[in-house]
């Protein structure tokens, strides 16, 4: 597993191109890796995670991978200085149960929008209040080995943050994202199912900038 931060040009024609349209910025990342045989797409069977990170300067893009990206292939000025690509295998050893993490996920908490005792599905919907975003994570938590300790105010240790919708065009579809970024406490429970939210992610939308779960020593403050 690799993680690699891009310090991105903002000043880039196709930076902004991908801005703007996040099935663009998906196929930007993606060609950083080679085309694969077979019926799995190529996200999959890199195991490719990405997330857009605003900065004083402008953005980072952080991209996780199974397989060792190659940058190359970007845009002479796409980026604002070198990729840095490091290994993850100390992120995964660090997965004990029982261990307190600060962390970080921009993720796409959404409901069926049929109601419950009718049989199919209907069409995904974005959850829009705070206490549902965060009743969204918790669930989550409780299916990928950890939980949300609670605050000195009696509340879970997470602040949801709306973050700007994504859009952009795929053949004759029309892609929309709400997002939300994460930012609290953790506790480890199970490290095998924590370990497979690492690898594999939390929620849907992947493909567009969602599910990567970040790690890192608590806040003391």
């Amino acid at each position: 597993m690799f993680l690699t931060k891009l310090t991105v040009n903002v000043r880039s024609r196709e930076f902004r191109r991908d801005f703007a349209d996040v099935h663009d910025m998906h196929r930007t990342v993606m060609s950083g890796f080679p085309d694969t045989d077979g019926d799995i797409p190529a996200r999959q069977a890199h195991g490719v995670l990405w997330r857009l990170e605003p900065t004083h300067a402008g953005y980072t893009a952080l991209v996780q991978s199974h397989t060792r990206p190659d940058w190359a292939g970007l845009p002479a000025d796409y980026l604002a200085g070198p990729a840095e690509t490091r290994p993850l295998r100390p992120v995964l050893d660090a997965v004990v149960p029982g261990r307190t993490l600060s962390f970080r996920l921009l993720a796409n908490p959404t409901r069926d929008s049929r109601p419950a005792e009718l049989k199919g599905r209907g069409r995904r919907v974005a959850h829009r209040t705070a206490d549902e975003q965060v009743t969204w994570l918790v669930r989550k938590a409780g299916q990928h080995g950890f939980v949300i300790p609670t605050a000195v105010d009696g509340r879970p240790d997470v602040a949801p943050s709306p973050m700007p919708r994504r859009t952009g065009g795929k053949a004759d579809a029309t892609i929309t994202v709400d997002t939300v970024r994460f930012d609290g406490h953790l506790v480890i429970t199970d490290a095998e199912a924590f370990t497979h939210a690492i690898v594999a992610g939390v929620g849907r939308a992947k493909a567009y900038g969602c599910g990567l779960l970040t790690i890192a020593p608590p806040r003391t403050s």
